[in-house]
């Protein structure tokens, strides 16, 4: 008996329904059950569990999770958010406007980050303007998944592919392959909600007003995290285009962007017990539950007994799409890459691998990790919740759209 894939499947399943009797599961103590599974019945070793963990993605989320619960917590991110829409005097505008902010900043800030800083952000505009929150989640998740893929540091496959995959300019060349599509993605997932939630898209104009600052010592330690963010990943982008790839890591931004509050701030304990803990739980426990299941082999065998042509733009862009639900992107990119180069699959593979793996995330909410943290991130906050049905029923369409598209352009590159 195959006891970690059915435990995954079990987690897929009770993901879906979030429901056993009487009891509401929330997503992390789901995925933390089928760490406890592997682990109890010794699928995976207590030693091997703990050398699966990702600490690296783990003090990552934790230095942006201080930023943006200082950001949050001063009022210092309900006073840029009011720069940012002023313009957008309807729902349209409002859903074009989250769609573009957040894909154009996740292409530079990393689609995980958007997620951590736009949550909030998404559920002051629903209680302000008194419009659900599920399309504006829904606009943010798509707009950080969309974003992310024609960007080498968009998301932490595509920059694996960056750095492994041989590309002297992979900036110009994720963008010349993707950018394209991916705006036309965009604009695909704006007419998909639309027609999805037509009734939230009213006629009424939209008037903004400023939110004052609540603390203005922790709001200017905020300012100054968020602008050592965008120092280091300027400089992150120039050493990287210079070949020194790991000069910096994405944890030591994060690290390095969190130490203002947590060194000059009076509030520091209280910012840090607020900050989205079950989240970090739910990787963690991701981390051991997809160790187990890598181990078995089941779907690298799977692979084989398919015959998936690995040099195939959409074969590549399918599998991965599919895949990527069941062993997290970034494990799946680490299996086909080597096969991918040692194949000979040029840049168009490699490109499709980086699309497909990504825009996985639109197809459910366990396709990308950015869906867990909004949802997450919502829930913790009162602002209601996402099902997987209700994910599904718009990323379904969306994603088979996106990948289609991807496979256009890349077909003919």
């Amino acid at each position: 008996m195959n006891l970690p894939v059915i435990t995954l499947a079990a987690v897929f399943a009770l993901t879906s329904v979030r429901r056993v009797g009487r009891f509401h599961l929330q997503i992390w103590q789901i995925m933390l059950g089928g760490a406890a599974v592997v682990l109890a019945t010794g699928c995976i070793g207590p030693s091997e569990a703990l050398a699966a963990v990702n600490f690296d993605v783990l003090l990552f989320l934790f230095g942006m999770f201080v930023v943006g619960q200082a950001m949050e917590a001063s009022g210092y991110l309900a006073h840029l958010t009011y720069g940012v829409f002023r313009r957008a005097r309807s729902m349209d505008a409002v859903i074009l406007t989250v769609l573009a902010g957040a894909g154009a900043l996740s292409a530079v800030l990393m689609n995980d980050t958007l997620a951590v800083v736009g949550t909030p952000v998404m559920l002051l505009l629903a209680r302000k303007h008194s419009i659900s929150t599920t399309p504006l989640l829904l606009a943010l998740a798509f707009g950080v998944t969309i974003g992310s893929t024609f960007s080498p540091i968009g998301n932490p496959q595509n920059l694996l592919i960056a750095v492994h995959g041989g590309m002297t300019n992979p900036f110009v060349d994720f963008a010349v392959a993707l950018f394209l599509p991916s705006v036309l993605n965009a604009g695909v997932a704006f007419l998909l909600l639309k027609a999805f939630y037509r009734d939230h898209f009213h006629d009424e104009p939209l008037r903004h007003s400023q939110e004052p600052i609540r603390d203005h010592e922790l709001a200017s330690l905020a300012r100054m995290s968020l602008r050592i963010i965008l120092a280091l990943i300027a400089v992150k982008i120039v050493t990287a285009w210079l070949g020194a790839e790991d000069f910096l890591r994405l944890t030591h931004i994060a690290l390095a962007a969190c130490l203002p509050v947590l060194a000059g701030s009076r509030k520091r304990w209280d910012i840090v017990r607020r900050i989205d803990w079950h989240t970090l739980v739910f990787f963690a426990a991701m981390f051991v539950l997809m160790a187990s299941v890598w181990d078995t082999g089941f779907f690298q065998d799977l692979l084989r007994r398919w015959d998936f042509d690995i040099r195939s733009p959409g074969a590549i862009i399918g599998g991965s799409i599919v895949l990527s639900q069941f062993i997290s992107n970034v494990p799946l990119v680490a299996l086909l890459l080597p096969a991918l180069l040692h194949a000979g699959g040029g840049k168009a593979a490699l490109m499709a691998l980086a699309a497909g793996s990504t825009i996985a995330g639109n197809l459910t909410i366990l396709g990308a990790a950015s869906n867990v943290i909004i949802i997450q991130g919502a829930e913790r906050r009162g602002g209601g919740t996402i099902t997987f049905l209700e994910f599904a029923r718009v990323g379904i369409p969306l994603t088979v759209v996106n990948g289609a598209l991807y496979w256009l352009f890349l077909t003919f590159l």
